[in-house]
C-alpha cells in the first residue's frame, strides 16, 4: 500500500489508517499489509500538529501496491493543481485501488477520478464538494467502497474503514481481534473484548461467554440470560459486531487458547478441555484456521 501524505495532513488519519494494518500484522504473526509512505514530491511533510514525516519516497518513484491512501486535510484545495492532478491520474496505472480520506476525496474528484461515481467527503465539505463536481454522486456517509474507489468522511470514520478492509480482506475474526486489541490494550481473552460492544445486552452476552469458556453453554441459554431471544441476540451480535454470537464465542475461546499457549507449558490436550474442546486435534484444526498457526508452530517460534 502507498499512504500520499500532504503538508497539513491529519495526523489523527494516519494513526487510524496505519494503526490497524499495524495489529493485524501483529496479531497474525505474520506481514499481511505493507506500506510506504509518499508525498509529491519525495521532501517531508508536516502534519497539522507540526509532527515531520520524511516519506520513503515520491509518489512518482512509488512502485504501485494494490490501495493508494490520500491524506490532505487542511488547504486541500490548494493542491489541486495540475501537476498533482497528472500524477494523481498517473498512480492510477500503478495502483488497483485509490482511497480519499478526509479531504482526499476532492482531489480525487479535481482529477477526474470519481467520475459517474458514489463518493462521500468531510462532512463540512459535503455541500461544496457536491457543487464544484455535479459528475459525482455526493453522498453523505462514513466511508463509501465502489470498486477501485474508495472515499472516507474523515479521522474518526477512517477506522470503521479500515476495520472493513480488514474484514473483507481477512474475515470478521481478524477484524474483531485487532478491534479488541487497540480498544482495550491486549488480544488476551484475560482483557474482556467488551469495548467492542455498544448496548448492555451484547456486553452482558459477551461476559457470559468469557464466563464460560471451559465448559460453552449453549446459544439459546446464553440469550436467555441476557432476556433476548436468539434471534434477537443473532441480530444484535451482527449489527454491532459484524459477526455472529456463536463466531465470537468461538474467537473467545481461541483467543483462551492462544494465551495458555503462550504463557504456560500445559500440553495442548490439557489446553483444549480449559476452553471447552473435548477433543485436541479439534480444537488445533480450529486454531489453525483462526490464527494460520497451530499450537506447536508458536511453541517452536519462541
Amino acid at each position: 500500500m502507498g499512504i500520499l501524505l500532504f503538508e497539513q495532513f491529519s495526523n489523527y488519519c494516519l494513526a487510524n489508517t496505519v494503526e490497524p494494518l499495524r495489529a493485524a500484522n501483529d496479531v497474525a504473526r505474520r506481514k499481511l499489509y505493507d506500506w510506504h509512505f509518499l508525498t509529491l514530491d519525495g521532501e517531508a511533510v508536516n502534519a497539522s500538529s507540526g509532527l515531520s514525516v520524511a516519506p520513503d519516497a515520491s509518489l512518482r518513484e512509488g512502485a504501485g501496491g494494490e490501495i493508494l491512501f490520500l491524506l490532505p486535510s487542511y488547504g486541500f484545495r490548494t493542491l489541486a493543481k495540475p501537476a498533482s492532478l497528472a500524477a494523481l491520474r498517473s498512480a492510477a496505472q500503478r495502483y488497483g485501488t485509490l482511497a480519499g480520506l478526509d479531504t482526499g476525496s476532492w482531489l480525487l474528484a479535481a482529477a477526474g477520478l470519481l467520475d459517474g461515481r458514489p463518493a462521500t467527503i468531510h462532512w463540512e465539505e459535503l455541500e461544496g464538494f457536491s457543487e464544484s463536481f455535479p459528475e459525482v454522486e455526493a453522498r453523505r456517509e462514513r466511508f463509501v467502497i465502489d470498486g477501485d474507489r474508495i472515499t472516507c468522511s474523515g479521522a474518526m470514520a477512517t477506522y470503521d474503514l479500515m476495520s472493513e478492509l480488514l474484514g473483507r480482506h481477512h474475515g470478521e475474526a481478524l477484524r474483531l481481534e485487532v478491534s479488541w486489541l487497540l480498544m482495550q490494550g491486549s488480544a488476551s481473552a484475560g482483557d474482556a473484548p467488551i469495548a467492542a460492544a455498544r448496548s448492555p445486552a451484547v456486553q452482558r452476552a459477551m461476559r457470559t461467554m468469557q464466563e464460560h469458556v471451559e465448559e460453552p453453554l449453549p446459544m439459546k441459554k446464553v440469550a436467555r440470560r441476557v432476556g433476548l431471544t436468539q434471534r434477537a441476540l443473532e441480530q444484535r451480535f451482527r449489527s454491532e459486531l459484524g459477526a455472529a454470537p456463536r463466531t465470537v464465542y468461538r474467537r473467545i475461546r481461541l483467543l483462551a487458547a492462544r494465551k495458555l499457549v503462550d504463557e504456560t507449558r500445559l500440553p495442548v490436550s490439557e489446553i483444549a478441555l480449559r476452553c471447552g474442546y473435548e477433543n485436541p486435534s479439534a480444537m488445533t484444526r480450529a486454531f489453525a484456521a483462526e490464527f494460520g498457526l497451530t499450537p506447536r508452530d508458536i511453541r517452536n517460534a519462541v
